[in-house]
């Protein structure tokens, strides 16, 4: 018969449910070495589980530790890069702005220096431009100067007065009296 079987045919037989106090037939001493045993045996190796265990969080712990204190390492230097990166850049921007500076100051005194060069280019040019205009105004007040006078000369001018003038020109010039 089966365990349940009995018990049912127990219950029925006495009136009902009860506690069975026979500890050979509740195997309570088996159970008692059992647990006895479990935990005898199973104490060592449970411990060195545990002790595995516990040894493979403190070196992860501790493989932790170790990198966070390698990244605030590596933070702290590649800050250190970056401040001195950027004080680099500024620095460069202020000597480029300098430069920038002298270069513009240059290029406005070549302009200054180019501008004055071509006003005197031009001064001279127009002096120069002026005294060829006056040159050429006063050969052409002779030339018509001289077509007028030779023109009056033809009209007022008849031979012998012509004559005449031939002779005191070379009494003047030293010829004969």
């Amino acid at each position: 018969m089966s365990i349940i079987g009995t018990s049912l045919l127990l219950a029925t037989e006495e009136g009902g449910f009860g506690l069975n106090f026979n500890l050979l037939e509740t195997n309570l001493i088996n159970l008692t070495i059992l647990i006895g045993l479990l935990v005898y045996l199973g104490r060592n190796v449970l411990g060195n589980v545990m002790a595995e265990r516990r040894l493979t969080i403190e070196t992860a712990i501790l493989e932790v530790e170790k990198r966070q204190k390698d990244a605030a390492a590596a933070l702290a230097e590649q800050q250190q890069l970056l401040t001195e990166a950027q004080s680099s850049a500024a620095k460069i921007k202020a000597e480029a702005e300098a430069r920038s500076q002298v270069v513009r100051a240059d290029i406005l005194a070549q302009a200054e220096r180019e501008i004055q060069r071509m006003k005197l280019d031009a001064a001279k040019d127009l002096s120069s431009q002026r005294e060829k205009v006056i040159k050429e105004l006063r050969q052409q007040v002779a030339a018509l100067a001289m077509q007028k006078v030779e023109s009056q000369l033809r009209d007022q001018i008849d031979d012998s007065l012509q004559q005449r003038l031939i002779d005191q020109s070379i009494v003047l010039l030293g010829g004969r009296s």
